[in-house]
C-alpha cells in the first residue's frame, strides 16, 4: 500500500481512538463502559504463619507488607472534584514501595456522605465512591484492606445500628454493646455485609467478592465490648460474622480490627498490656484471634497514648515488646500472620537530629524486617495515617504528609525496599514498581 494512502487511513482512527479514550477516561464510570485495562493481580492468602501471593497457576510466593491508613478514601471519591486526591495518594504509596492500604468501607446514618442511610438503604453516589477506590488502586497495584464498620461513634460506628433498631421498635438496652449480641441489629449488620461483598462495580463490572486489589475484609475498627468484660459476647459475634463472609467469599482473607489487648482469661500476658485497663474491654488477642474463619491476626500501637507519661526510651523499649509478644503468639499459638493494621506517634520534639515519631517508627520496622528474615508470623506494619496536601480536616496528632518529612519518608521507603528485597528477584521485583522503583540504588 502506497505510504501516503496508509497515512491517510490511520490519521483518523488515531482520532476516532483519542476521542474514544478521552471520554472512557473522564466518563467511563457514568456511561458504564467496563474497564478491560486494569492489570492482574493475583489473590492473596496464607499459608500457616506468612502472606502468600498465588499465582495462576498456583505457585505460592512469600509477601511481608509495608502500608499504610488513609481512611477518607472512600468519602473524597464522592465528588469528582476530590478525586484526583485520592489517585494521588495511592499513586504516591506505590512510588514508597508500599502495597497494602487499609480504610473505611462504611459511613452509617445521615451524615452528608453516608454510605449506608438507613438499614439497608444506600446511596448510590457514595457506593461510586467506593468503586473509584477499589479500581484506582488496582490501577496502582495497591491492595486495600476494607473495613466494615467502626466501634467509635466517627462515621456512625455501632451505635449508629443500635439507633436504628431502637427506632424501629426492638427492645434493645441503652448500651451500645447490644450491637453485638441483639439479632435484629446483627441482622443489619449482615446485610450490610452482603450488600459491599456482592457489589458490582458500576466502573469495573466486577464484584467485589472477585476483586483481587481487595487484600481482607476486616469486621470492625478496634472492636471492644465493656460490658462483657470476660469477652464471651464478642468471641460469639466474631464467629458468627467471619463464618457469614466466608458463605459468601471464599477468595479474601478475613481480620476482626483487634488493637491487640489481652483478655481477663489471658493472665500469662497481662504485664504486656499498657496498663490493667486493657483487659477490661472485652476483647482478647489470642481468644480473638484463634476462630478458624480469622485468617490473621490484627495488631495496633499508639505508646503515646497508652502511655502518655512515658519517655521515649520507655515508649521505645515497650514498642518492642509489644510486638515481640504478638509475633511470638502468632508463631506458636495462634499459627497465622500478624499484621500490625496500624501504628500512630505524634511528630514531637528531635532527640539526636531524629524525630521521636522516627525512632519509634523505626523500633517497629525492624522488628517486622527481624520476623521476615526468621520467616516468623511478624507479617507487616501500616502507619497511621497518609494525607496528601490540603487536607487538614482529615488530621489527628498522628497524620502526616510524608514527603513533607524526609526522614519519615526515608524510613518508609528503605522498609519498602528491604522486604522486597527478601522475597523477590529479577524481572517479577521490577513488574511491581508501576511509577519507578524506589528502591533503584539503595
Amino acid at each position: 500500500m502506497d505510504p501516503v494512502c496508509r497515512e491517510r487511513k490511520l490519521y483518523p482512527l488515531l482520532g476516532i481512538l483519542s476521542i474514544l479514550l478521552f471520554f472512557y477516561l473522564n466518563f467511563g464510570d457514568k456511561l458504564g463502559f467496563q474497564i478491560v485495562w486494569l492489570p492482574k493481580m493475583g489473590f492473596v492468602g496464607v499459608n500457616s504463619t506468612q502472606f502468600v501471593m498465588r499465582s495462576e497457576g498456583g505457585e505460592e510466593s512469600v509477601v511481608y507488607v509495608n502500608g499504610w491508613n488513609s481512611y477518607w478514601l472512600m468519602e473524597e471519591s464522592v465528588w469528582d472534584s476530590s478525586r484526583k486526591r485520592v489517585s494521588e495518594m495511592l499513586r504516591r504509596g506505590g512510588e514508597m514501595g508500599m502495597g497494602v492500604c487499609r480504610t473505611w468501607a462504611f459511613s452509617d446514618g445521615d451524615g452528608p456522605n453516608a454510605l449506608q442511610i438507613s438499614p439497608g438503604v444506600f446511596d448510590e453516589r457514595v457506593f461510586k465512591g467506593l468503586d473509584y477506590v477499589i479500581v484506582e488502586a488496582r490501577k496502582h497495584q495497591i491492595r486495600l484492606i476494607l473495613s466494615l464498620v467502626n466501634n467509635l461513634n466517627a462515621f456512625g460506628g455501632k451505635s449508629q445500628y443500635v439507633k436504628w433498631a431502637q427506632i424501629a421498635g426492638a427492645n434493645v438496652t441503652l448500651s451500645d454493646d447490644s450491637f453485638f449480641s441483639h439479632p435484629t441489629i446483627k441482622g443489619y449488620y449482615k446485610n450490610y455485609i452482603k450488600a459491599i461483598l456482592t457489589r458490582k462495580n458500576s466502573i469495573s463490572g466486577i464484584r467485589y467478592s472477585e476483586e483481587p486489589a481487595i487484600f481482607a475484609w476486616e469486621l470492625m475498627n478496634e472492636p471492644r465490648c465493656v460490658s462483657s468484660s470476660s469477652g464471651p459476647i464478642l468471641q460469639a459475634w466474631i464467629s458468627e460474622m467471619a463464618s457469614f463472609i466466608k458463605s459468601l467469599d471464599q477468595k479474601h482473607l478475613v481480620t476482626v480490627g483487634l488493637e491487640g489487648f489481652y483478655g481477663l482469661k489471658t493472665t500469662e500476658r497481662a504485664t504486656v498490656n499498657p496498663g490493667q485497663w486493657a483487659a477490661s474491654l472485652g476483647s482478647d488477642f489470642i481468644q480473638n484471634s484463634a476462630i478458624d474463619n480469622i485468617d490473621f491476626a490484627s495488631v495496633h500501637a499508639y505508646p503515646d497514648s497508652w502511655i502518655p507519661h512515658a519517655d521515649l526510651e520507655e515508649k521505645a523499649k515497650y514498642l518492642s515488646l509489644w510486638v515481640d509478644s504478638h509475633v511470638m503468639d502468632g508463631d506458636r499459638l495462634l499459627k497465622k500472620p500478624v499484621l500490625f493494621t496500624e501504628f500512630g506517634s505524634s511528630l514531637n520534639v528531635k532527640k539526636q537530629g531524629m524525630y521521636d515519631r522516627d525512632i519509634l517508627l523505626k523500633t517497629i520496622y525492624d522488628k517486622i524486617y527481624e520476623s521476615a528474615s526468621k520467616r516468623q508470623s511478624g507479617a507487616g506494619a501500616l502507619i497511621w495515617q497518609l494525607l496528601v496536601e490540603g487536607m487538614n480536616g482529615y488530621g489527628d496528632q498522628f497524620s502526616l504528609v510524608a514527603w513533607e518529612h524526609p526522614s519519615t519518608y526515608k524510613l518508609i521507603t528503605e522498609q519498602s525496599c528491604r522486604l522486597r528485597r527478601m522475597f523477590e528477584k529479577g524481572e517479577d521485583s521490577r513488574k511491581l514498581f508501576l511509577h519507578g522503583n524506589p528502591c533503584h540504588g539503595r
